[in-house]
């Protein structure tokens, strides 16, 4: 076989031994190798294992955080209802009864006041002008009731020896000695003393009138006078101060507000099926979050007729209830005197009313004596 057929075979063969012919071997052609980038099969594997960590850390925290939540829930015994809310105290607002310019300040924000202490003074020269000018006219009305009094003593003199003329008059004229017109001459002087004693009589009680009136007007410009020194009304302490030396102020400004530490109270909020059991004068307790561990004894002083809607910032021991009723407890007023220091308005905290006075309160509520 010659060079061109062997190039045109399919097969090619081999000279094995002299005077034979055998085909060669199959020849093996390899595939091509295509390399397979490990390093996307290993960026796989770690996002799985990253995200199969992350799920578990995820429900690991959410049952921390289960776990943490059901165990800060206060835990009562059935008969003490619970809501949170902020402790209070009246304000009382110390304004001025007529207009005027502030003369002097006794008093600032934070100071603890007494009831009866003098926390400002208005200027009151005008009223000071005024009461002079009274105090003038009731002693010239005073003069008058003198005068109108020595008057109707000399009335008196007259009336009486008017009388003792016509007694002798009518003595005479029974006897002959004296005219009938002498008798009526004595009986009209008589009658003349007796209407000017009436008219010394009434200009008396006139001028005692007078005097009153004056003196009256002395008593109303002292008291306007007195007025004027702005008392705290109770015991607490200055929250605000308004005001200050020099200003103007019209009847009814506002110079201080203060608050009334011998009534503080917490509104709470209770469903329905807490409110219904909850009575006036049941016995409470206030925890602050500031003091946890001094609860305050407190007593319920108002429960509201009627239900409203729940309020944003209140939380009820079941938030699905939406109609809640007010309840109010207050401090005891003696108390809340003896801890003055420690009275804060706004300070939140809980509330634990004992519906039910069988129920003994828990170790962590009992109040300190």
């Amino acid at each position: 076989m010659d060079q061109k057929d062997r190039q045109a075979g399919d097969v090619p063969i081999v000279q094995d031994s002299p005077g034979l012919v055998a085909p060669a071997p199959p020849i093996a052609v390899a595939a091509p190798h295509v390399p397979v980038p490990q390093h996307h099969a290993g960026a796989g594997r770690r996002r799985l294992r990253v995200s199969v960590v992350v799920v578990a850390l995820a429900a690991l925290a959410g049952g921390i955080g289960f776990y943490l939540w059901k165990h800060s829930q206060p835990v009562v015994p059935v008969g003490i209802a619970w809501s949170n809310g902020r402790i209070e105290a009246d304000e009382i607002d110390i304004d001025t009864k007529f207009a005027g310019r502030i003369l002097e300040l006794h008093a600032d924000i934070g100071d603890m006041v007494t009831a009866g202490q003098v926390v400002a003074r208005m200027d009151t020269r005008d009223l000071q002008e005024s009461l002079q000018k009274a105090e003038a006219q009731r002693k010239l009305a005073q003069r008058a009731v003198e005068e109108t009094k020595a008057n109707l003593e000399q009335l008196k003199t007259q009336q009486v020896f008017a009388a003792q003329e016509l007694d002798r008059a009518q003595a005479l004229v029974k006897q002959g000695w004296t005219t009938k017109e002498t008798f009526d001459q004595r009986k009209q002087a008589l009658d003349g003393a007796n209407a000017a004693l009436t008219s010394g009589e009434a200009r008396i009680a006139e001028a005692e009138h007078s005097l009153q009136a004056a003196e009256h007007d002395v008593g109303l410009y002292t008291v306007n006078i007195k007025d004027n020194d702005l008392f705290a009304p109770k015991a607490g302490r200055i929250e605000y101060r308004v005001a200050n030396i020099g200003e103007v102020l019209p009847a009814g400004g506002k110079v201080f507000t203060m608050l009334d530490i011998g009534y503080v109270y917490m509104d709470v909020y209770l469903p329905t099926l807490d409110a219904g059991k909850i009575k006036l004068g049941s016995e409470a307790r206030i925890v602050l979050d500031a003091y946890p561990e001094h609860p305050i004894p407190a007593t319920v002083s108002f429960v509201a007729k009627e239900a409203q809607f729940t309020p944003k910032t209140v939380e009820t021991q079941n938030e699905r209830d939406k109609l809640v009723f007010r309840v109010r407890v207050r401090i005891d007023e003696a108390r809340s005197l003896a801890h003055a220091d420690a009275v804060r308005s706004g300070l939140p905290g809980l509330a634990y009313i004992r519906w039910d006075p069988s129920v003994a309160w828990p170790a962590r509520l009992q109040a300190a004596p």
